[in-house]
Order: C-alpha cells, then sequence, then structure tokens
C-alpha cells in the first residue's frame, strides 16, 4: 500500500521518552522546527517500575498540546506512541479522550509471530469505529529474525499477518541498534550499518519481503555531535536511499534537518520521473533517452520509480 503520499510522509521520526515532562512545551513552541515526526516511547527507554507514571505524563502532555492546539497555530507533527504491550494501546486511547485525534499512530516493538494478532487486533478495534485511521509501525528487531533457519518463514508469516490490513501499516521500520546489539556491534561515526554483513543481510531481507508492498524507514543514527557526525549521517542515509529504506529514525534534533534534506529529489529525477508518468501510451516506442539526455527512460521499466519519486518530492521537495 506505498502507492499514497501519506506513506513517504513521516521522515525523520524523533524519539522522545514518553515521561518527557517538557515535550508539549516543545512542541507548542516549534523548539524542534518543522518536518519531523514524534514517537514517544513508553518501552525501552521507561524503566519497568515507573510504566504507570510515564503513561499519566504522557497524557498529560498530549491534552496539553491538544488544548493549546484550540487557541495557538503551531506545527503539528505526526505522533506516534510506542507502547509495551496491546492492552497499552486500548486503555491509552480511552485515557486521550477528544485529544486522541493528534495521535497518528502507535508502534510495535519487536514485532513477532508471538504477539502480532494481539497487536492487530487492538488495531483493528480501534479503527472500527467512524473515526479518523490510526496507523501502525511494526519494528523488525526480534532476535528470531537474526535466525537463517527460520528468517524467511517469520518474515513471510508477519506479512501474511498484515495483509488484512495493509493500508493500515504506514511503515515497516527496522531496529538497527537491536540487531546489532545481538552481535556486539556498534558502529563508528564514518561507519554506515550497511557494512556490517549480518545486519545488512537482515535488512536485505525485510526488504526483498516487503518492499514491493511497503515504505520501510532506515536504522538510527547514534551520532548528533562531535567529528564526524553529520558526515557519516548523509552517507548512511544515501546508503539507505540505495538500498530501499525511505525516512529514518532521528534521536536528537540537530539530525532532523540533515534528513530532511537528503531525502530531497533532484530536479533531474523529478524531471525524468514526471516523463515517465506522462508518457503517451499511444506511441510505438517505450523508451527514450531522458531529458537530459544522460541516461535511458523506459516507461515498463521505470514506472514504479517515477512514483516513487514524485511522492517523495512532494513529501520532502526538490533540489
Amino acid at each position: 500500500m506505498n502507492n499514497q503520499a501519506i506513506y513517504y510522509s513521516v521522515g525523520p521520526l524523533l524519539y522522545c521518552p514518553a515521561d518527557n515532562t517538557s515535550i508539549a512545551d516543545s512542541i507548542c513552541s516549534e523548539k524542534f522546527g518543522t518536518g519531523f515526526s514524534l514517537a514517544l516511547c513508553l518501552e525501552d527507554t521507561i524503566n519497568d517500575h515507573f510504566v504507570a507514571e510515564a503513561e499519566n505524563l504522557l497524557v498529560s502532555s498530549i491534552h496539553d498540546i491538544y488544548h493549546s492546539r484550540q487557541s495557538a497555530d503551531f506545527y503539528l507533527p505526526k505522533i506516534f506512541i510506542r507502547v509495551r504491550s496491546p492492552e497499552q494501546i486500548k486503555r491509552l486511547s480511552r485515557r486521550f479522550g477528544d485529544s486522541h485525534e493528534l495521535i497518528t499512530g502507535y508502534i510495535i516493538p519487536k514485532f513477532s509471530t508471538d504477539n502480532a494478532d494481539s497487536y492487530l487486533a487492538q488495531l483493528a478495534d480501534l479503527n472500527g469505529g467512524s473515526g479518523s485511521v490510526k496507523y501502525a509501525m511494526p519494528i523488525y528487531e526480534s532476535p528470531a529474525i537474526a535466525d537463517l533457519r527460520t528468517r524467511y518463514d517469520i518474515l513471510y508469516a508477519l506479512k501474511e499477518k498484515l495483509a488484512s490490513i495493509e493500508p493500515w501499516i504506514l511503515n515497516i521500520r527496522v531496529g538497527g541498534n537491536d540487531l546489532s546489539h545481538l552481535f556486539g556491534f556498534r558502529r563508528e561515526s564514518d561507519e554506515s550499518i550497511h557494512q556490517i554483513t549480518p545486519i545488512a543481510n537482515i535488512f536485505a531481507d525485510i526488504i526483498t519481503v516487503y518492499g514491493m508492498d511497503y515504505v520501510i524507514s532506515g536504522p538510527v543514527w547514534e551520532y548528533y555531535s562531535g567529528h564526524n557526525w553529520e558526515k557519516g549521517l548523509r552517507k548512511e542515509i544515501r546508503d539507505d536511499r540505495l538500498c530501499g529504506f525511505i525516512g529514518k529514525t532521528v534521536i536528537h534534533p540537530n539530525q532532523i534537518p540533515i534528513v530532511n534534506d537528503e531525502y530531497r529529489v533532484t530536479r533531474k529525477n523529478y524531471e525524468d520521473a514526471l516523463h515517465i508518468l506522462n508518457w503517451d501510451t499511444k506511441e510505438a516506442s517505450f523508451v527514450s533517452g531522458s531529458l537530459t539526455g544522460e541516461r535511458m527512460d523506459e516507461y515498463k521499466t521505470h514506472l514504479n520509480w517515477a512514483r516513487k519519486i514524485c511522492f517523495m518530492a512532494e513529501c520532502y521537495g526538490t533540489i
């Protein structure tokens, strides 16, 4: 269901602990700028003994943003809640009340064959009414997908489970750090995760299984300051794009403008995409030189690429 611009529009997804007491003020004051989405995390970033307290602070923050929005105009990012259990989705949606309209969807951590049915049932229940659609973004980071003996079976089994609610799956996400943790890997600021062969192979299998039907977002980049961090981030995003990822999880506001910049579409690609999408299909030939005379445009071969380029241009602009 990657045939609408909204699936490409998550962009840089800024992670923040759900118990951050300043998040409402930061959003209302546009402290982080614009052009990003927000993930409020109740899972790994929260101590197991403080979940109830974090839920209370999260609900309060969403209420504050909602009420501020009634009287002030500010950039409102797509807001996602990373939960730690299926039951949490139902509980939070009720507690948010009217302010639930601010929530774009829920992030499903460690998505696996063990928890998929429960999470997807909650999503179906949430979307069973007449309100706005609430999307899900499952994260593929479970240790089970590192096992070559079962990886393909797991990936295809999960895809089958998603098929009935495909329009509600906004992105597939990958847990680069969680998967690296299994092997004790950690990349430096001048290294791309795509150089780590075991992790790159897992990513390639996820792209192969899901990439024809879903938008898949790139893994987190840990560096936001110090030597080489920006150059390294730009390099990894280019690797992400080449390998089939669109968008990226970020952990600091410094990373937001770089992700947006790297996902802008070159004017050459945009004009070629329009050339392909506007092809006169009554012509005898479905191939010609590109508008700049640098490469070949072929209608049947490049149509899916052209559609993707135009969606990305709509979401990120051109350069």
